[in-house]
């Protein structure tokens, strides 16, 4: 699939973008469709053609450095409906010559959300709004713990729902074994 995105891009950026573009437009997020399995690992996501966002991102690191490209996972804490719980949010950082480190989000749009590849402005899904959000600075060559435990652990995307992942702030870099 890595190949077949970049056959007609020339450059990295191109690239990066159609790899972006697939596993945000084709790829179902979870929740949105209510699709099981719940997926993990990039083939699977693949193979399914759904994953919650965490999922998708692994997918996206994997297409983007299948391509060679320089790819990351990346986290923000989020609230489920704009006021707690709060839950972590899968996303990507791409190294773009370019750009330097540019993060993208290949979640999904819907109504409300409108992720948008277009460097060097980050158009993320979802913007920090309420105390207690956070991005998380840090770019990770792997899926964090206590993503993958839940994804691992779960069987239908309504587990996954009752289950998300969170990390305060202040716990963060604790959490992480730092």
């Amino acid at each position: 699939m890595a190949e077949t995105l970049a056959a007609d891009c020339s450059g990295e950026e191109a690239i990066a973008r159609a790899c972006f573009e697939y596993v945000r437009d084709e790829i179902q997020h979870s929740w949105d469709y209510q699709r099981n399995p719940v997926t993990c690992k990039a083939s699977e996501v693949l193979e399914h053609g759904t994953g919650y966002c965490y999922a998708k991102s692994h997918l996206l690191a994997a297409l983007l450095r299948a391509n060679g490209i320089p790819a990351g996972l990346c986290y923000q804490r989020l609230t489920v409906t704009d006021r707690p719980p709060f839950c972590l949010h899968g996303l990507n950082a791409v190294y773009l010559p370019q750009q330097g480190w540019y993060r993208i989000d290949a979640r999904g749009n819907k109504e409300g959300v409108n992720a948008v590849f277009s460097p060097p402005l980050e158009r993320l899904a979802f913007p920090i709004v309420v105390e207690g959000e956070a991005d998380f600075p840090e770019i990770f060559a792997e899926p964090i713990k206590p993503v993958t435990d839940v994804l691992e652990r779960c069987v239908t995307f309504q587990e996954v729902a009752d289950q998300l992942p969170d990390i305060h702030p202040s716990d963060w870099a604790n959490s992480l074994g730092r």
